[in-house]
């Protein structure tokens, strides 16, 4: 099955907040195998246009690591399954987590995200 997973980069590691980095990575996989690696910096004005444009781009998945609640909501309209909580690393060590099933989210952050934005 084809995926396209986003990755939001901010000086080559995972973005502490969505939305706030200078590009993303997006890789597109299938059969668990990565076939392309893009650099992509979406032309949107405001963090609320990001899902739409993730939609534009077919994307299927976005990793992250903090991220305003309201923006998770814009997501599942768009039907893009997002991965919250996810400690800060580099793109290539996080799509090898993605891909092996081992990506796991720091629950204090979920809990800080749910209890204070």
């Amino acid at each position: 099955m084809k995926r396209r997973i986003a990755i939001p980069v901010n000086t080559d590691k995972l973005s502490e907040y969505f939305g706030h980095c200078n590009h993303y990575v997006v890789y597109e996989t299938e059969n668990g195998n990565i076939i392309s690696k893009t650099k992509n910096i979406p032309q949107v004005q405001k963090v609320e246009e990001l899902p739409g444009w993730a939609s534009s781009q077919k994307l299927t998945d976005v990793i992250t690591h903090r991220i305003d609640k309201k923006i998770i909501g814009l997501f599942s309209m768009h039907k893009i399954n997002i991965y919250v909580g996810i400690p800060i690393d580099s793109p290539s060590n996080l799509i090898k987590k993605y891909l092996e099933g081992k990506l796991k989210s720091d629950e204090s952050i979920i809990n800080d995200i749910l209890e204070n934005e």
